[in-house]
């Protein structure tokens, strides 16, 4: 049983009428409903309450953490409201072997940037139609994924994109006004599987398009721990021949 835990800030789902219709539930349930399965046990926690407080303990707590083989990551607009010592107990997990996975505007989250050592910027426009191209059709992430497939609208992400060169670029997307992006791209950090994938956008429908399901699943199974072990730098003693 691979162990899930998706976190979604959970904000534009309670007051933004056009995310509300398109995910009443939130972001993090439709997630949970198409990952969750005989093989899949997912968790869903998130950043605000029902009155759009910020919760005290936003569910991310070690033991939670230890108990996770893959984190799952959607932000936006309150980044900056994700507490600190959450960011750096859930980088020290990923550097421990614990999977991640970045959904769009995760790439301007606190630990994402951690992660990348970089300002993660880039370009944008809302709205464009979007074509994402499978250019790494061996990897796993991308198995049972076309040639290509047509997002409909989506929001424009840009070149250049501030992360570092990806250890396996998956997708392009080429989008409305002739932008290219590195829309799926993977990285190791210490012990942990990280894999970044562009579409996403609140008032999109974008997580119920089979294709966009059938790459976040694959992912999971893909980032899921091999090993894991404190990443430190102990003192080591000599093994005598």
């Amino acid at each position: 049983m691979i162990k899930v835990t998706i976190f979604n800030e959970y904000k534009h789902e309670q007051n933004n009428e056009k995310a509300i219709a398109v995910y009443p539930d939130g972001i993090h349930n439709v997630l949970k409903g198409f990952l969750e399965c005989d093989e899949i046990s997912v968790r869903c926690v998130t950043l605000f309450d029902k009155e759009l407080n910020i919760k005290e303990d936003i569910g991310l707590s070690d033991e939670v953490l230890s108990n996770t083989d893959v984190l799952i990551w959607w932000g936006h607009v309150a980044h900056t409201k994700v507490p600190d010592d959450v960011v750096e107990r859930c980088h020290k997990h990923i550097m421990d072997g614990m999977g991640a996975i970045f959904l769009h505007s995760a790439h301007h989250s606190k630990l994402f940037k951690k992660l990348m050592g970089t300002t993660c910027n880039l370009k944008w426009r809302f709205p464009s139609k979007e074509r994402l191209w499978n250019i790494n059709p061996a990897h796993p992430i991308m198995q049972n994924v076309p040639e290509y497939f047509d997002i409909g609208l989506e929001e424009m992400y840009g070149e250049r994109f501030d992360i570092p060169t990806p250890d396996e670029l998956l997708m392009i997307g080429a989008f409305d006004g002739y932008e290219v992006f590195r829309a799926a791209c993977t990285f190791q950090r210490g012990y942990g599987k990280v894999f970044y994938f562009q579409p996403g956008h609140e008032t999109n429908p974008t997580f119920y398009i089979p294709e966009v399901q059938t790459i976040i699943k694959n992912a999971v199974y893909w980032a899921k721990p091999l090993y894991r072990q404190s990443f430190g730098a102990p003192k080591y003693e000599k093994v005598e021949l």
